[in-house]
């Protein structure tokens, strides 16, 4: 069935606090949604950021950011005050997230409400505690001894609690009780407050996709608390890192810094901890998009230490039998393959045999690449919309794309005046064109469109999210409240509807 939906991270969401979160504006959102005619709200990854506040370095795969947390709901709770979150220092730019700010100064509010909760008392706080047994009393433990030993990455840590022996885990773990049901008190909000947003949005008819990262960072609880998952060398440092090749945007490659699974092991245990993995992020979300659906064929194995990619070779991954293994245990569930980057051959009949959608970026289609003197307008570009199935999810950009009116702005004069020729519109300018692109993905034949709210607010890159292989300015735009006007959600819904989108 043909359906759209809205691309917008959790923390641009507006909110008096310094980051979107899961308040009221969150609500509001989902009713914009409604109203515009949405079947879908499209998310980041949920977990805790680690540094760089990227949410594709998190300190858990299973945990949740506790930026997230809706301190409102703690004051109506009795556990904070209206007075104390107001003295609290967030920044003072709506449209934008100081993270040295919030971690400063969040912590000590949510400090205070675990204190005056009596948490441990609570059965539903038990309960939950059972329930995520699996994950939760080891990130629990990771965090508390990253406090504790004052942020070092665990390969930092002594070598007893560093390689887990067991008088190091009972000690710490008594040492450090009351630190560690903080945290878990933490992820029993965060688990709370999600799954009351979640189930509002699937009673008005909204499904939640959510984003799961191929790969976990290094210092995080997965690695610590199995390394045996991960392909590490003698001292637990990784034996190689992931990342990707040399190409036209990038002449040393990408290192992404990741440890590599050992998929041989993965594969004698049945899958189980990403089978794990995959049903946790079930239960978060509707429907899952996977990052770099090509690691699943190839991945890109870069020697550790290394300071570029360039050095780096293609392995074979698991291909088809992870995705058999999972089906055998969960079902069928509702998967998009994030296949963009280098396509091969194998990649495009991996993603044809899972039959998961895989995606179309608009902005990839009139680009020009090295070497040409205009963008290819040939059978072969896959990203055109005269080329694509319906099995597929289009959008005009992703999350570490330019905003669409950023892109345009910034195209050649030959670029501008192919995709005028090519939506025969000759001549049209910059914001024209780029309203030309949102209706051409509305209008494709994809099952699915996904749209960035910046897209049809028509903003420029001020407005971008991400720009990779940069630091310090990424993942901080907020959207303002007054952005969701009625006269908005109208125009989104005529636009469906005429493309039987809604």
């Amino acid at each position: 069935m043909r359906s759209s939906g809205i691309l917008l991270p959790v923390f641009s969401l507006p909110s008096p606090y310094g980051i979107g979160c899961f308040s009221k504006e969150a609500y509001e959102f989902v009713d914009f949604l409604k109203e515009a005619g949405q079947r879908w709200w499209q998310i980041l990854p949920l977990g805790p950021t680690s540094y760089g506040d990227s949410p594709y370095q998190s300190f858990s795969t299973f945990a949740g950011n506790p930026y997230f947390i809706d301190l409102t709901q703690l004051v109506e709770l009795g556990w904070l005050t209206k007075k104390e979150c107001a003295a609290c220092d967030f920044g003072t730019n709506s449209r934008d997230i100081d993270y040295g700010k919030l971690y400063e100064n969040r912590s000590r509010l949510l400090k205070k409400a675990f204190v005056r909760s009596g948490i441990e008392k609570d059965r539903k706080f038990r309960a939950f505690q059972e329930e995520q047994r699996f994950w939760l009393k080891d990130y629990g433990l990771f965090m508390s001894l990253k406090e504790f030993f004052e942020g070092k990455s665990w390969i930092e840590w002594p070598e007893d609690i560093r390689y887990r022996w067991d008088y190091a885990l009972t000690y710490y773990h008594e040492k450090m009780k009351d630190e560690i049901l903080f945290h878990e008190f933490l992820q029993y909000l965060f688990w709370t407050q999600w799954r009351r947003l979640k189930q509002y949005a699937n009673e008005k008819g909204i499904g939640i996709i959510g984003d799961i990262p191929i790969y976990v960072a290094y210092d995080s609880a997965d690695v610590w608390a199995r390394p045996d998952l991960f392909l590490l060398a003698e001292g637990s440092f990784p034996a190689a890192v992931a990342g990707c090749p040399p190409d036209a945007f990038s002449a040393t490659g990408q290192l992404w810094g990741n440890p590599l699974y050992r998929w041989d092991y993965h594969k004698s245990k049945d899958y189980e901890w990403w089978i794990s993995r995959l049903n946790h992020c079930f239960c978060l979300y509707d429907t899952v998009r996977i990052d770099h659906f090509r690691g699943f064929d190839e991945y890109y194995s870069i020697p550790y230490g290394d300071e570029t990619a360039e050095n780096g070779h293609w392995e074979k991954g698991p291909g088809m039998d992870l995705f058999r293994a999972m089906e055998k245990k969960l079902g069928k569930r509702s998967i998009i393959a994030e296949d963009l980057g280098l396509m091969t051959d194998s990649v495009r009949e991996l993603v044809k045999e899972s039959g998961y959608p895989n995606m179309k970026v608009l902005e990839f289609a009139f680009a020009l690449t090295e070497g040409e003197a205009k963008p290819s307008l040939d059978t072969g570009n896959e990203y055109l919309p005269h080329n694509y199935g319906q099995n597929c999810v289009v959008y005009t950009g992703t999350h570490d794309n330019e905003t669409v009116y950023g892109w345009v702005k910034g195209l050649s004069k030959t670029e501008k005046v192919l995709m005028g020729e090519y939506f025969d519109h000759p001549g049209a300018d910059d914001k024209k064109l780029s309203r030309i692109l949102v209706r051409a993905a509305v209008s494709s034949t994809a099952d699915l469109c996904v749209i960035p709210l910046q897209d049809y607010l028509l903003l420029d890159n001020r407005a971008r999210i991400n720009k990779p292989s940069t630091l310090g300015t990424n993942w901080r735009w907020r959207m303002d409240k007054g952005m969701l006007t009625d006269a908005l959600a109208r125009d989104i819904f005529r636009l469906g509807r005429m493309f039987s989108r809604c």
